[in-house]
């Protein structure tokens, strides 16, 4: 199944190239953006940030698991001495436990979570300085198609006179394969 997909895949991509090529001589570049991000120095920073941020999220998020399988041990082994009272008690703190931890964990890493947030802060203004300056870069080149290495596109062969990847860091200002 996935070779089926992987030759489909091959092959779209081939009928993209060939008619981009053969209609009305359209140009066409490709940059990698993963390369291309990769040497910008405020991007290393940003995601470095949200690396820490989510492992200290995550060992927080940890404890509280831990402490909560603590909790419910301790109930499991304890519970023929305790009163119906009791057991309801500690059942319903083992259950709180669970849900605080639940929230904190979507609170933290949820779709709209504190991590979401971080990198839209972080992340995106340099990926949209990216973007503009690969705009920019096939406006001055007059180029009609502009191919994403980096996101998944099996690209086969490439020429790397189309990779327009060291035109977009000179664009922004910096300098190809000064930082790795």
């Amino acid at each position: 199944m996935k070779n089926v997909k992987k030759v489909v895949k091959t092959l779209a991509i081939a009928l993209l190239f060939i008619s981009a090529t053969s209609a009305s001589a359209q140009k066409f570049a490709y940059v990698d953006t993963e390369y291309i991000l990769s040497n910008i120095p405020e991007y290393k920073e940003a995601q470095e940030e949200l690396d820490k941020l989510s492992i200290e999220w995550q060992k927080q998020l940890e404890r509280r698991y831990s402490e909560i399988d603590k909790m419910y041990k301790n109930y499991q082994a304890e519970q023929i001495l305790l009163t119906e009272d009791m057991k309801i008690k500690r059942e319903d703190e083992i259950i709180k436990k669970e849900k605080e931890a639940k929230e904190y964990q979507k609170l933290k890493f949820g779709v709209e979570g504190e991590l979401f947030q971080k990198r839209q802060e972080l992340v995106k203004p340099v990926q949209d300085k990216v973007y503009q300056a690969v705009q920019d870069v096939a406006n001055i080149s007059s180029l009609d198609i502009v191919f994403d290495k980096s996101s998944g596109l099996t690209v086969l062969f490439s020429n790397a006179k189309y990779n327009k990847s060291d035109a977009v860091l000179k664009k922004m200002g910096y300098k190809p394969g000064e930082s790795k």
